[in-house]
């Protein structure tokens, strides 16, 4: 996603209440921030209470991994298995009465980890940085998606992506998605990225050619509108480690997937 939203360092994850970790499980409408005369949580604390839930390490060369036997890691399969449970329904009923189900995966820390960007540059955001970051092409999959994912897919639920990566770093995200073994439809009728110079008709609402005034609501939840209204499909699961990756309707059920390193509204 493009992070320009993000609060600056660390003081993002502040917003949960003693240092508490996002859960995992399905979005709520009552996303808060801290607003008090109260000391903040302490940053070098929270940093310490974030590696603690990630697992974080480094591997051989230096990259900064989430460890598989981690709270992070077992938050995810609670996840995990409830949208199982969801394709599952969605299958059977789709069978029984002919529907397209359909499910969208946000990619950024939904699909895949930038722990390590975060861990290198002290939890703050850089355009040039984050550009060069995921360019790269090398970020490992959050644990889990790539499976479910191809579950999905295995499952006749069609595969959507609705991710905040902009239109020129389409290559890089294939790429990637590819190494990580998420190799599901792809192509450009499947992954919406944002197109600021030349957004879709059914954001006219938000974004005129060179004039892109959609806030991440706004252009995901237009992007899962036209995904059912346009393209047909029943959206049975939105997935997101966000808020607003949910917010906005057009989804039969959300689920929040935890992400305590930063916050896009």
């Amino acid at each position: 996603m493009h992070k320009s939203l993000r609060i600056t360092a660390i003081a993002a994850a502040c917003a949960v209440a003693g240092g508490a970790l996002y859960g995992a499980g399905a979005a709520t409408a009552g996303q808060s921030t801290a607003n008090s005369t109260h000391e903040p949580y302490n940053i070098g604390l929270l940093v310490k209470d974030i590696d603690t839930y990630y697992g974080t390490t480094a591997d051989a060369n230096g990259v900064y991994q989430a460890s598989p036997d981690s709270p992070y890691a077992k938050d995810l399969a609670r996840v995990d298995a409830a949208v199982e449970r969801q394709i599952d329904k969605a299958a059977r009923k789709a069978h029984r009465h002919g529907e397209k189900p359909a499910i969208v995966f946000d990619i950024d820390d939904t699909l895949l980890l930038s722990l390590d960007y975060e861990k290198r540059y002290n939890y703050t955001y850089n355009g040039t940085t984050w550009a060069d970051y995921v360019n790269r092409a090398d970020r490992p999959g959050v644990f889990g998606s790539a499976e479910l994912v191809r579950y999905a897919a295995s499952k006749g639920v069609e595969v959507f992506y609705n991710s905040g990566l902009s239109e020129a770093q389409r290559t890089a995200a294939v790429e990637n998605l590819k190494k990580i073994g998420a190799d599901v439809n792809l192509d450009a009728a499947h992954m919406f990225l944002k197109d600021k110079a030349n957004p879709p008709s059914y954001l006219s609402a938000c974004a005129t050619p060179g004039a892109w005034n959609c806030t991440t609501v706004q252009y995901k939840s237009g992007t899962r509108k036209h995904i059912e209204q346009d393209l047909g499909y029943d959206v049975v699961a939105n997935l997101g480690d966000q808020y607003s990756d949910l917010d906005g309707g057009y989804a039969d059920r959300t689920y929040k997937l935890p992400n305590p390193t930063y916050f896009v509204s």
